[in-house]
């Protein structure tokens, strides 16, 4: 390609996430702590997606002996691994191709693995069937959403293909649907109230898309990504109302079924809140609900592998989700074995079911912990507030901004939460996300960081964090208690922001003329008390 002329208009009409640009900041620094710079910390810790493994929790043992013996198989041999991890990984060696991991599968994953998968979805769902091959495996829950997204384009203009999508939602979703060439219609989850999903809400922006585009599908996050909302029975009952009355596909995302916290929700899949809704709605309801490797107790995001189950879709329709992932060849087959561990796990009496359920445990106490630590911490600060967290491995706290760090973002084109973000990170080596990256809109800003991380992470990452946040604040407090003694002294003060500094500009009286000065205000409070009284002082030497 000679020029971005010959680009795909489609792909050069992505939106751009700041999520990127973050990313190469964070890479930048990193670098420079490798090659000597000094800073006032001495790594970056990011936190900024929902990737536990990188920030230090370990992995399921029973599913990387497995996998480890599934890749050298000369392991089978060796006896100081458990009996059952063996006798697994023997049996998954089987149903591959050449009893090799490096052969293909079918497009739609492994049958043994399928056949797990909905097993496990009837004993989920208290017996709702649940058949093989309504089971389609993908690498990753993404790539299964794409192929289902890309079945309902249809049309342009008012007859594009619209789908109604939660604000906030999953960073990766408006670009997803900006690829596949969907209009993204939102519908905004009601913060003050937990985040929940709305009816009235849902019809309001129903409306705002007659005559823009085609609705064909609401999309659901279930636990909430990233907000942490567990639905009960009766909201699930009403979407589902709601989509058979406009009738609407639903697409269901529940990968992070399994993080649910505390005991006062549970989570409930759509499916069998559907089947228990009658005839009515179980056989005409169109449903595709999405699980992968990276729910939190499994956090196996690299291994890259997911499902989805398509429940009243047309057979015909469904050949053409087999011919979509054919271009895929098959899903990474380490990643398919992995679902069947995921899915089917050690049972009681088994040798390596005490140590499974003891890492499941600790996983779900660490997030249980965290999330009530972290809210706690972040409830505490000036100008940030947290919604309670029922489920899920982020937590999404609304940010209040001081205006003038919301003036310099103007300034600078950019939203006032990925300017925090970007100050956090070169100051602080924190790297979260910008909550303007969910759809959030201006003025309504927010953080996402994930939770599911060591404890001492955690507490690293609070204790930056909050360093920084009270060190902002502390500054335009001192900023505004200057100006406002200001005017009642010779100093006629006016403050701007100027590239990435706060620029203090007074006009100082005198007997005869009016001269300027300026500095920078944005610097330590112990800097600035000192400078502002060496000031003070020699301004009242002066008219003394």
């Amino acid at each position: 390609m000679s020029s971005v002329q010959h680009v795909n208009p489609r792909v050069r009409g992505i939106r751009v996430s700041p999520h990127g640009a973050l990313q190469s900041l964070a890479a930048h620094i990193t670098q420079e702590l490798i090659t000597g710079a000094q800073k006032p910390f001495k790594e970056v810790i990011d936190v900024s997606s929902g990737d536990p493994h990188k920030t230090g929790m370990k992995p399921i043992s029973f599913v990387r002996q497995v996998l480890a013996v599934c890749l050298y198989p000369e392991l089978l041999k060796d006896n100081s691994l458990p009996v059952d991890v063996r006798l697994r990984a023997q049996r998954l060696l089987e149903v591959c191709d050449g009893e090799s991991v490096g052969s293909y599968t079918a497009s739609s994953g492994l049958l043994h693995v399928k056949q797990s998968i909905a097993d496990f979805i009837m004993r989920r769902d208290a017996g709702v069937p649940s058949y093989a091959k309504d089971i389609f495996i993908s690498a990753g829950s993404q790539r299964a959403l794409m192929v289902v997204v890309k079945l309902l384009v249809s049309g342009e203009g008012a007859t594009q293909t619209g789908v109604l999508t939660p604000i906030p939602c999953p960073h990766t979703l408006p670009m997803l649907l900006d690829e596949a060439g969907v209009t993204l219609v939102p519908y905004q989850l009601i913060e003050d109230r937990g985040w929940t999903v709305d009816v009235d809400e849902l019809h309001r922006a129903l409306k705002t898309a007659r005559g823009r585009c085609e609705l064909r599908a609401i999309y659901i996050s279930n636990p909430g990504n990233p907000t942490g909302h567990v639905q009960d029975r009766k909201s699930i009952e009403e979407v589902i109302q709601f989509a058979a009355a406009e009738r609407l596909l639903l697409l269901v995302d529940e990968v992070q079924q399994d993080s649910v916290l505390g005991h006062s929700r549970e989570f409930i899949s759509y499916k069998k809140v559907l089947f228990e809704m009658g005839k009515e709605y179980c056989e005409t309801v169109e449903l595709v609900s999405f699980t992968s490797l990276s729910s939190a107790c499994m956090g196996e995001c690299g291994l890259r592998a997911g499902y989805m189950e398509v429940v009243n879709m047309d057979p015909e329709v469904m050949l053409f989700v087999d011919t979509m992932l054919c271009t895929d060849i098959s899903t990474p087959v380490t990643g398919q074995l992995a679902l069947d561990l995921m899915v089917n796990p050690p049972k009681p009496g088994d040798p390596s079911c005490d140590m499974y359920t003891q890492e499941i445990n600790l996983i779900r106490a660490t997030l249980s912990q965290n999330a009530q630590r972290a809210q706690e911490f972040l409830n505490g600060l000036p100008g940030m507030s947290c919604q309670p967290v029922m489920g899920g491995i982020y937590l999404y706290p609304h940010l209040q901004l001081p205006s003038e760090i919301t003036e310099q973002a103007k300034e600078l084109e950019v939203e006032a939460d990925v300017l925090y973000c970007q100050r956090l990170l070169e100051e602080e080596g924190v790297f979260v996300g910008a909550g303007c990256q969910h759809g959030g809109t201006t003025g309504n800003h927010h953080l996402r960081f994930c939770i599911l991380v060591p404890p001492h992470t955690l507490e690293e990452v609070l204790a930056r964090l909050g360093s920084f946040h009270l060190r902002l604040w502390a500054d335009v407090r001192t900023l505004t208690e200057v100006c406002e003694e200001s005017r009642q002294t010779s100093f006629n003060v006016k403050g701007y922001w100027k590239k990435k500094v706060f620029v203090w500009e007074p006009a100082v009286r005198t007997d005869r003329k009016i001269r300027n000065i300026r500095l920078c205000v944005l610097a330590p409070p112990v800097t600035l008390e000192e400078v502002l009284a060496l000031l003070r002082s020699f301004h009242l030497r002066l008219l003394g």
